[in-house]
């Protein structure tokens, strides 16, 4: 839950994020979703205090690069079966958080095919480092 004191803090920050990334992965409970890798949406922010993030000489090593995310679901979704959406969501929201710039982050997967019915069931995380001032 957002406390005001955290919305507040959010205020002071960039939001870098990455929408509708698609990857197979294997991920499910069921027989058959331990057959075969099925295909995931993840939608992620990062949130990073201005002060860590403001560039003043328009140089990459200032802020914190897109590619960290990428490379973070990437890493996690190729190392073999994951049960639950609500783990990989964890995994990648604590990797995320452990770069010394993160403030926050929110993590959501989809899958998009296991219903005929709507479009889409998933989860979603949002953690804080408690020991930001």
């Amino acid at each position: 839950m957002l406390t005001s004191l955290n919305r507040h803090k959010l205020t002071d920050c960039r939001r870098l994020f990455l929408r509708n990334y698609e990857v197979p992965v294997n991920i499910g409970v069921d027989d058959i979703e331990k057959k075969a890798a099925q295909r995931i949406l993840v939608n992620v922010d990062v949130y990073v205090p201005l002060a860590l993030s403001t560039p003043s000489h328009d140089d990459l090593s200032e802020v914190v690069d897109y590619n960290f995310m990428r490379d973070t679901l990437a890493k996690r979704t190729s190392q073999g079966h994951i049960q639950l959406q609500e783990t990989l969501c964890d995994d990648v929201a604590r990797t995320l958080l452990a770069h010394p710039k993160v403030y926050a982050v929110r993590v959501s997967t989809e899958k998009p095919d296991v219903y005929v019915d709507c479009e889409s069931v998933g989860v979603e995380v949002f953690h804080f480092k408690e020991d930001v001032a």
